[in-house]
């Protein structure tokens, strides 16, 4: 991903944070008949360190987990929030009229070799752990042992398990750090009036 120097985070909580946040990814391999993509939510486990491991399933039936070259990197993306940026909302738009419309966004790419996994137990594990993540916070979550057991098996033989230890992250914040400060204040200031605190937050914070 090319990232200029004021737009790179390095920090991994905060990347951490991010891939969280996000939820969805979309994992990217390679392998005899090109690139292949899926979109798929990821478990983030923090270890080993220093960059963690992505875990997650994708369908028994999808080519992917067949034809990816066990000796190529992986790449799995978290798109994170994001907002277009009219030039309207500089000072600079005023004062000399050289703008150009951009937008904002949170990109993080975790590179490393990708495994596929056919083992139930695992994959029980694994579908329980999402469920947990995804479902923790609802006033009455859905767990995995709310499904009749018999079930709950003959769905988990219908996937196959992911798992991506990280061996490269990059974090993009484009949050206008490259704007004069009244230029950021005016996006601040455009994206709060549009209903977009969470970006606002992010530029001034970045700013």
């Amino acid at each position: 991903m090319y990232i200029p120097t004021q737009f790179r985070e390095t920090d991994v909580p905060t990347i951490h944070a991010a891939i969280r946040a996000s939820g969805l990814a979309t994992l990217v391999t390679t392998g005899p008949d090109g690139l292949l993509a899926t979109p798929l939510p990821l478990l983030l486990d923090p270890e080993p360190a220093p960059y963690g491991t992505l875990l997650g399933h994708v369908a028994r039936a999808n080519p992917q987990w067949q034809r990816s070259a066990a000796d190529a990197d992986g790449l799995a993306m978290f798109q994170g929030v994001d907002a277009y940026v009219t030039p309207s909302w500089y000072a600079t738009k005023r004062a000399t009229g050289k703008v150009v419309p951009t937008w904002n966004y949170v990109a993080v790419h975790a590179y490393g070799r990708v495994e596929f996994i056919d083992d139930a137990d695992w994959l029980l594990g694994l579908v329980t752990r999402l469920t947990q993540r995804h479902e923790g916070e609802r006033e009455k979550p859905w767990a995995v042992s709310d499904a009749p057991p018999d079930f709950i098996r003959s769905q988990l033989k219908g996937i196959i398990g992911v798992r991506l230890v990280i061996t490269r992250l990059e974090g993009k914040w484009k949050m206008s750090q490259n704007r004069t400060a009244e230029d950021r204040a005016g996006v601040v200031e455009g994206l709060r009036a549009e209903g977009d605190p969470e970006v606002a937050g992010l530029v001034e914070r970045q700013g």
